[in-house]
């Protein structure tokens, strides 16, 4: 009883270290999960605020720009409209410059238009090709307006960071694993005399690996769960900091991120303990001495 007690302290030490070592671990794993969960976000976020105009003609009457804005809310690329009639273009634009062009030309020389916000898998060149030619099919439109440039740098570029990130993820979960695999391989290295001497009075390997197995399952849970309260405690963080920033940092984002912590901390630890055990329950007697 006084050497169980003896060793208690080592054990949990050793509890404790492997939970902190694997949490930080997850944690980072947990940050780049969040990184390409988010940066998805943000190009669905900036894709569907790139404003595409419908510049009407002025003999089209605003019964009918109604109308046409109707018929485009019911198509599904499109997120939402905005009609902007003569007026309300004049006034933004002597808001924005401070300037009236009627104090210069005898009538408003601004035309009607329909603001249009993609969603965000049509905003790309060949989809708005195809958008193009349905809007002009419609009497009285002058002509379509968007930044095609600034449509094409926010795709390439967003393809790029997804490509390097889902590279840095993969990366990251292999080094993930060899730590993991390091820290847990050396808990049990500590307890292989002990193993062996389990098999020599009869003991099954798996009545051998079960304390092993539910000792690093409850490894894996908390230290998921210590990574996720982290990275919750982050995001909340972030978003009180830039409340701008609850378009990105949702809340489906961080339930997929504790979910993918939680089942790869789970899975990998208990795989780790299962693959080290194994290892020295094959081993013989005279080995042990020289791992």
């Amino acid at each position: 009883m006084g050497s169980e007690n003896k060793h208690m302290p080592l054990l949990d030490m050793q509890f404790v270290t492997a939970s902190i070592s694997t949490t930080l671990v997850l944690l980072l794993l947990g940050l780049v999960a969040f990184f390409v969960l988010a940066a998805h976000n943000l190009s669905v976020y900036v894709k569907e605020n790139i404003v595409f105009s419908v510049l009407l003609d002025d003999d089209m009457a605003e019964l009918d720009a109604l109308r046409f804005q109707q018929t485009l809310n019911q198509q599904p690329f499109v997120k939402s409209t905005d009609y902007i009639s003569k007026e309300e273009a004049l006034q933004i634009y002597t808001e924005d410059l401070g300037v009236d062009p009627q104090e210069f030309l005898d009538s408003n020389p601004l035309i009607a238009s329909i603001e249009v916000k993609l969603n965000s898998q049509y905003a790309n060149s060949d989809s708005i090709a195809k958008i193009e030619q349905f809007i002009k099919q419609e009497n009285n439109i002058r002509e379509l307006q968007y930044r095609k440039d600034l449509l094409d740098d926010v795709n390439r570029n967003i393809g790029r960071i997804s490509i390097l990130l889902l590279s840095l993820a993969a990366i990251l979960a292999l080094i993930s694993f060899a730590l993991i695999n390091n820290t847990i391989k050396l808990t049990i290295y500590a307890k292989r005399f002990l193993i062996h001497t389990m098999k020599l009075v009869g003991a099954s390997w798996g009545f051998i690996r079960r304390p092993f197995l539910v000792r690093n399952f409850k490894v894996g849970v908390l230290s998921a769960v210590l990574a996720d309260g982290l990275l919750w405690c982050g995001a909340h963080w972030l978003v009180s900091y830039e409340p701008g920033l609850e378009a990105v940092v949702t809340l489906r984002v961080m339930v997929l991120v504790s979910v993918v912590v939680l089942a790869f901390g789970v899975f990998i630890t208990w795989l780790c303990a299962l693959l080290s055990i194994n290892k020295f329950l094959r081993m013989k007697a005279g080995t042990l001495y020289y791992v």
